[in-house]
């Protein structure tokens, strides 16, 4: 009896000791530190997915929209490129991105739309703002976003649906921004977002971003599930990640205007 019973204090010890050691590693880091680390996960030098987005509106009635992405890294910056493949109605829309790691230099975006033959820029803080394609993610949230552009705070680690996560809250520099923070529940298994809460000016609560069937592929971590939830209108956006390769041939030329306007059809 004995026996069992310094066994089982010495097995709390070391429960003790190991939570003791995660939190004083965890005290270690800031919270832009751990957002430094999240956006230099490696995840190739390019790469090639296949999506599906369902759109549904409060009534529940849905949209399918599928489009195959590729983007590559040129340095510190990024390039992508989307093209729309059904329904009829938007097959043909393309959406070409080019991300600076530069502060000071605004991302360019452009919009294909075939229906109309015309390239339409993406630029200005009132243009960024719009909703991409009907969803629930802005022509910002759809690209990268340099990590000094926001003030990162760690506010604890803890478990959120089995998952050991740091939870930080982000609140943007610029004032002219549409969120009023962030905050990120990110795994401490791969440094990937699990969720994500975006709240308005006003500080109320305005999407969730829920991220699974996060899975390693070809040995980079990689999410296969995005839920988005605009808790104001009641609209959803769930976009569905496969076919995902890394380090394929591709031209950078791809990532051109006149590309974007061809077409890959």
């Amino acid at each position: 009896m004995n026996t069992i019973k310094r066994i089982t204090g010495i097995a709390i010890l070391i429960a003790v000791f190991m939570m003791s050691n995660t939190n004083t590693f965890a005290q270690t880091l800031t919270g832009k530190q751990i957002m430094q680390k999240v956006k230099d996960r490696p995840d190739g030098d390019n790469r090639k997915s296949t999506m599906q987005m369902e759109l549904i509106n409060k009534r529940g009635k849905k949209r399918i929209r599928s489009f195959v992405s590729y983007s590559m890294d040129i340095g510190k910056d990024k390039k992508s490129i989307i093209f729309f493949k059904s329904p009829a109605d938007v097959k043909g829309t393309g959406f070409l991105t080019w991300e600076y790691d530069d502060t000071n230099k605004d991302d360019d975006r452009w919009l294909y739309l075939p229906a109309m033959k015309k390239t339409r820029r993406i630029s200005g803080t009132s243009a960024k703002k719009d909703y991409f394609m009907g969803s629930d993610f802005t022509y910002d949230d759809m690209g990268g976003r340099n990590i000094d552009e926001d003030i990162h705070k760690l506010l604890k680690v803890e478990k959120t649906d089995g998952y050991d996560c740091y939870k930080i809250v982000s609140k943007p520099i610029d004032p002219k921004d549409m969120y009023s923070k962030k905050i990120s529940w990110i795994r401490r298994d791969c440094l990937v977002a699990h969720k994500v809460e975006y709240y308005d000016k006003m500080g109320n609560l305005l999407k969730t971003l829920t991220i699974s069937n996060i899975k390693k592929i070809e040995g980079f971590w990689t999410a296969q599930k995005m839920h988005i939830v605009n808790h104001q209108t009641n609209h959803q956006t769930i976009l569905l990640i496969s076919e995902t390769k890394y380090n394929i041939k591709i031209d950078e030329t791809l990532f051109t205007v006149a590309k974007l306007e061809k077409g890959i059809f």
